[in-house]
């Protein structure tokens, strides 16, 4: 089922670049595009998780790392994927100060879960646990198919989108409603594949929250760093997400600004609501429901074992 959903998504978001193309260059530019998108679908799928890891100087990090603070969170998740039954995956950790983590991978097998440092000095361990274990919860779900090609292939859409903008104008009679189609489409574009995204990713998200809460078998703790993490995603901004605004789905909140329109179509599902989920499981689950707080801890200081500029196999 999840192959298909991922058919069928590639297939809407080729007929949104082939449209962008036609609109641009006419009968050859969506034959162009046809072309592009194929090729890009194809790596895409081999590619997209190196790609995003890329993009995000992600740094591996394994049991010996001379920082607790890591060797806990390494061990964590060592831990809780074998309980979950899944392969090992790469560990990781982003160089940004805004708490966030996101999953990425083609399968179980290649996978990777990152945690940003910013996460690691916010969270209490028990929190941090919580949130990779939603994110082993995407691997486990095998979402991270699809949500990395989505992001891979919506921003090259919304690429060629600002390209069709600046340089679309023009005579050619080809080119159905000239420069007034090409403005048109130019802008619909990237809403609709922000619509695309947002269909498939608020109801993984929900999933992901319940089978996580039952792999760390602790919902109220992630239901503690769902709030912490989107009350400092609105003050601290992630500058990679913010330039690379189709790669926000991936992370578990929200990651960009909202001061623009990149966040007019929210990829992920109101947080009060994901929290109110997850303190009904608890109480399904038997567990004690604590008061949790809307304002979120300050971060801990920084650690010196964290890498500041770290440098990986991915870039």
């Amino acid at each position: 089922m999840n192959h298909l959903k991922t058919f069928v998504l590639l297939a809407a978001l080729t007929a949104l670049f082939m449209g962008l193309g036609y609109l641009i260059g006419g009968t050859t530019g969506m034959l162009i595009a046809l072309v592009f998108a194929g090729g890009m679908n194809l790596f895409s799928y081999w590619n997209a998780d190196k790609i995003v890891l890329r993009m995000y100087r992600a740094v591996p990090v394994d049991e010996s790392h001379p920082e607790p603070l890591i060797r806990n969170y390494v061990a964590d998740i060592v831990q809780m994927s074998a309980d979950a039954g899944l392969p090992r995956p790469q560990i990781a950790i982003i160089p940004t100060e805004q708490p966030n983590a996101f999953a990425t991978g083609r399968n179980p097998e290649n996978a990777a879960v990152c945690a940003t440092e910013g996460l690691l000095r916010a969270l209490t361990r028990e929190e941090i646990r919580g949130v990779m274990a939603h994110e082993l919860a995407h691997v486990k779900n095998r979402d991270t198919l699809t949500m990395t090609v989505t992001a891979t292939v919506a921003g090259a859409i919304s690429a060629l989108a600002n390209f069709g903008l600046f340089f679309g104008g023009g005579g050619d009679r080809d080119r159905p409603g000239g420069m007034i189609g090409t403005i048109a489409m130019a802008l619909l574009a990237p809403m609709a594949a922000a619509l695309v995204q947002m269909a498939i990713s608020r109801g993984r998200e929900y999933e992901a929250d319940r089978v996580g809460a039952e792999i760390a078998g602790d919902p109220q703790a992630l239901a503690s760093a769902l709030q912490k993490i989107e009350g400092w995603s609105k003050r601290i901004e992630n500058p990679t997400a913010e330039h690379n605004p189709a790669s926000a789905q991936l992370f578990i909140i929200n990651p960009l600004s909202g001061q623009g329109a990149d966040n007019l179509f929210s990829t992920h599902p109101n947080t009060a609501n994901r929290v109110k989920a997850l303190m009904e499981l608890a109480g399904r689950m038997g567990g004690r429901r604590p008061t949790l707080t809307a304002t979120p801890a300050a971060p801990r200081a920084p650690s010196t074992g964290v890498p500041t500029t770290p440098r990986g196999p991915w870039g």
